[in-house]
């Protein structure tokens, strides 16, 4: 009976720890996202990968939007979305959703960079571009801090 009180004590912390931190939700439909924005009076973050090729895209996506750190920053600053281009067949989107990714680059991406990380204001105007950049999630948080603080 000890040994199950005490199991359960163990876990109670990391139970806590995954509640604090709800999953952000990613849009997927670019006039869908700005109209959140206008609605919340926030910048969207529209995030342009390529999950399956693209180093760098991968890399920030783990270093740093997976991260409960970046989640708990953006969660009431930015409206975010993402935009993917995977080349994989395993990893084909469905015909609708690659249409609004073609779209949503066709206005903001025409140079097709990758990663591509746009600021843009809720009108949908490009504030600041970015892309991957180390140092994790503190150091990316602290600098679209710097980039919003430019708007």
């Amino acid at each position: 009976m000890r040994f199950l009180l005490f199991c359960l004590l163990l876990l109670l912390p990391i139970v806590g720890v995954q509640a604090q931190t709800p999953a952000l939700t990613w849009n997927t439909d670019l006039p869908q996202a700005l109209q959140q924005a206008q609605a919340t009076n926030k910048p969207v973050l529209a995030v342009f990968s390529g999950s399956d090729w693209c180093k760098p895209c991968i890399m920030l996506k783990q270093e740093v939007f997976d991260q409960p750190e970046f989640q708990r920053y953006a969660q009431d600053k930015l409206v975010l979305a993402r935009f993917d281009f995977p080349r994989s067949k395993k990893n084909k989107l469905p015909a609708e959703q690659t249409k609004r990714n073609e779209q949503a680059a066709a206005q903001l991406n025409k140079e097709g960079s990758f990663p591509l990380v746009l600021l843009l204001s809720p009108e949908g105007k490009v504030l600041a571009k970015t892309g991957y950049r180390p140092g994790g999630p503190a150091a990316y948080d602290a600098y679209l801090s710097q980039l919003l603080t430019k708007r």
